[in-house]
């Protein structure tokens, strides 16, 4: 049965030709289980149904507007704590060595922290650790979620069904400091040229004095891939293979 996990992952990915002629097929599956998780299975059907039911070219259109036009909405995780700063090179090495470790292959051209290519890691982990991990970066999702909401745009469901996979709430001086950031007008290239100019975001939570934000989910990977150096690692799987 097609996860939370993975569905999330396949709406927040460019819609391509094949993912909008798979959509219905997918709404079938969702709404004939997953019993346990109705309040994010409806979420994620009522998103996919909109992009089922809309124009190829307007639906693309759309995600490029949202999500590779504006930073603000940036489907790349580090980005919203580490900006352009050498730490996002380092946590991406240590994320993608993760996914190795665990048998996870992915697209060179791909970056380990495009959110659709983590959410499908978490989709082959069990369900608290793929929670568990999910949780360290919640903040980032809700603060997209709650810009998106702001725009009024059917995507912010998805971050929703997200946030009840998670069962907790983030930390909102983490979401805040996102928040905080101005929100970038993908009309508007010169403001843009402003905004990532500007210096890295810098998060309480990398200070040291808690045990939440940007670096503990660093922290924690680092962990996984130690942990995996001592154990059998499980079958491999790749980045298109069945998820659980």
């Amino acid at each position: 049965m097609i996860t939370v996990l993975k569905t999330a992952s396949i709406l927040l990915s460019y819609p391509t030709l094949e993912i909008h002629a798979a959509l219905p097929e997918l709404v079938e599956i969702l709404e004939g289980g997953n019993q346990n998780k109705k309040r994010e299975v409806k979420l994620l059907v009522d998103l996919a149904r909109n992009i089922a039911e809309g124009d190829l070219y307007d639906i693309q259109e759309r995600y490029v507007f949202l999500f590779d036009r504006t930073r603000a909405l940036s489907l790349h995780l580090f980005e919203h704590v580490h900006g352009e700063s050498r730490d996002r090179g380092q946590a991406m090495v240590d994320l993608m060595a993760v996914y190795e470790e665990n048998g996870l292959s992915i697209d060179e051209k791909e970056l380990p922290d495009f959110l659709p290519l983590f959410l499908e890691y978490l989709a082959t982990r069990n369900e608290s650790e793929a929670q568990e991990m999910l949780t360290q970066t919640l903040h980032i999702i809700s603060a997209i979620g709650e810009r998106l909401k702001k725009r009024k745009s059917i995507y912010a469901s998805v971050f929703r069904a997200l946030e009840l996979f998670v069962k907790s709430k983030p930390d909102q001086a983490l979401v805040d400091t996102i928040l905080a950031r101005p929100e970038d007008d993908p009309d508007d290239l010169e403001a843009l040229d402003a905004i990532w100019e500007e210096e890295v975001v810098k998060f309480g939570g990398n200070s040291g004095e808690g045990d939440c934000g940007p670096d503990r989910l660093q922290r924690q990977m680092r962990a996984s891939q130690r942990k995996a150096n001592h154990e059998v690692s499980p079958a491999a799987t790749s980045a298109s293979g069945e998820a659980r």
